[in-house]
């Protein structure tokens, strides 16, 4: 741990309480004190690769369009592999994803996924309350005591026999945990998230011959992976855990990061579990990065399918790399949730996840996630079916796959167009995700779809990008930032009014996203102020 020597009584750890039980073995002197030792030990690491971030961004701004790196040639196409993967992450067909309240920790675990991903970020509303418990959820989940009683449906709510692989997703190197701070510098909320999880759990994840495994977001590029290598591997060292124990996977959405998804798969490569392809995100990534640039708009989300060209390019790369190097694979997201009173809906739905499912398992994907339990049936069976029953498919290489820079670049939809139904869901799903988020629930259920952080980052990039360039809706209408406003209270409206819930704060935050010429990176570092 971080050695403060004479200096170690002038280091000051402030946090808010909690009262709640069992919170202070959570937030216990030593844990915060190993949360402590990471924030100083790579505070200002972290620090100069979100200026750098900055910088990147103001030249692509001016006209840089990125490519591969040629500094790091010798690592695409090189001879090596990531680490031996651990028994327990061997199969990972289907993957379910969601926050970590109790329930959803338990139901999860139990709902026959090969893997559970417990995620604090984008499917978190990030309370203190709600990370908090969140690491005492996990904690529990971990040591298989976890248990939960609902005396209104008269249940009881406990672990099976087998459950789930978690793993675990802390919150992006953007965001900061502003409930803990070190020397009156509030803390990087992925060092929080990933410290308490470890200084809990690593050495009983050991006991039970497994280790403590991630999913690892918005990385955008190899020095930013290598910095999660350092952290990895200090973490393990303080906490007296083998090296090379704890595995990492790292979801490739964000554009920058897809053109050096090898090499960030190259420096984790003694963490590495595989990549995943973000999909959400990656759609969100591609607007923001170019949002300067005219020619890369992007037509409304529904239209932006994973067969569109360059959605298509990365994907297959990933795969690609991913094997040729020992790596798994594992597909996107399948947000559907199914309706207890639409039967029709659900079979147009469970078609489009079948294809969807089939496309990723023959493509080459080890695995893929899930929204919602009632699909694991459905995807469990193509991939077994797919695979021919064998745990993964690595040894499928894809070389018959070349893609170029230009190609994952090429952000293009043909035949895209816009409808005023298209603006209109996005300032709809936009104002009721907000405004979910703010009341504490990051999944939110919204037109049968799970909507979390990633796709309301889709629905108000596109209104500022589409504003910014004039474009114009398949009627020919412009649209301009007098029409968002009047959908804007057109909806508010049919949603119940600024008096609803929060609905008047998730109005002030989306109009502060949008009306506005210099881009908001992301709704989180604006909504966080608004929350608790």
């Amino acid at each position: 741990m971080h050695e403060h020597d004479e200096e170690e009584e002038r280091i000051q750890i402030e946090i808010d309480e909690i009262d709640e039980p069992g919170i202070d073995e959570i937030l216990s002197p030593e844990a915060l004190a190993f949360v402590a030792d990471l924030h100083l030990e790579f505070n200002e690491r972290w620090e100069a690769l979100l200026a750098a971030r900055v910088e990147r961004q103001a030249r692509i701004d001016a006209g840089e369009v990125p490519g591969f790196l040629a500094e790091t040639a010798h690592i695409r196409g090189g001879d090596w592999q990531v680490a031996e993967t651990p028994d327990d992450l061997l199969q990972r067909w289907v993957e379910i994803t969601g926050p970590v309240d109790r329930k959803m920790v338990i139901n999860a675990l139990n709902c026959g996924a090969d893997v559970f991903m417990a995620d604090f970020e984008d499917a978190n509303s990030p309370t203190w309350e709600n990370c908090v418990l969140g690491q005492q959820n996990l904690r529990d989940a971990v040591r298989r005591t976890i248990r939960l009683e609902d005396a209104a449906r008269g249940r009881v709510y406990e672990l099976n026999e087998k459950t789930a692989t978690l793993l675990v997703r802390p919150r992006g190197w953007h965001l900061l945990e502003k409930h803990m701070t070190v020397d009156g510098e509030e803390v990087s909320a992925s060092l929080f998230d990933f410290g308490l999880y470890v200084f809990h759990n690593a050495e009983e994840n050991a006991k039970r011959g497994s280790s403590c495994y991630f999913y690892l977001p918005k990385l955008e590029n190899h020095l930013e992976a290598r910095l999660w290598r350092d952290v990895f591997a200090y973490a393990e060292e303080a906490l007296g855990i083998e090296h090379g124990s704890f595995r990492a996977t790292v979801l490739i959405e964000t554009i920058l990061g897809a053109l050096e998804m090898e090499e960030i798969l190259y420096e984790l490569r003694e963490y590495s579990a595989g990549l995943n392809a973000g999909r959400w995100d990656y759609i969100f990534s591609c607007i923001k990065k170019f949002r300067k640039d005219p020619t890369r708009l992007v037509p409304e989300r529904a239209q932006v399918t994973m067969t569109t060209p360059f959605m298509r390019a990365y994907t297959e790369r990933m795969v690609h790399v991913c094997h040729s190097h020992g790596a798994h694979a594992i597909g996107g997201m399948a947000a559907f949730i199914p309706s207890r009173r639409d039967e029709e809906v659900n079979r147009n739905a469970f078609a489009k996840v079948t294809a969807d499912k089939e496309r990723e398992s023959q493509d080459g994907c080890d695995g893929t996630w899930v929204a919602h339990p009632d699909l694991v049936p459905l995807v469990h069976e193509i991939f077994e079916r797919n695979l021919g029953g064998k745990k993964n498919q690595r040894e499928r290489l894809r070389e018959d796959v070349t893609v170029t820079a230009e190609e994952i670049t090429a952000i293009s939809v043909p035949g895209g167009t816009i409808s005023e139904a298209g603006l209109r869901l996005n300032v709809d799903v936009s104002l009721q995700y907000i405004n979910a988020w703010l009341v504490g629930n990051g999944a939110a259920a919204i037109y049968n779809l799970m909507e979390d952080a990633a796709t309301a980052e889709i629905s108000r990039s596109q209104i500022w990008q589409w504003i910014r360039h004039g474009a114009k809706l398949d009627d020919g209408r412009v649209i301009t930032t007098e029409l968002y406003e009047q959908i804007r209270d057109e909806e508010l409206a049919r949603l119940g009014g600024s008096d609803a819930d929060r609905y008047e704060e998730a109005a002030e935050i989306l109009d502060e996203l949008i009306l506005t010429d210099d881009f908001v990176e992301f709704l989180t570092l604006i909504a966080y102020d608004y929350l608790d």
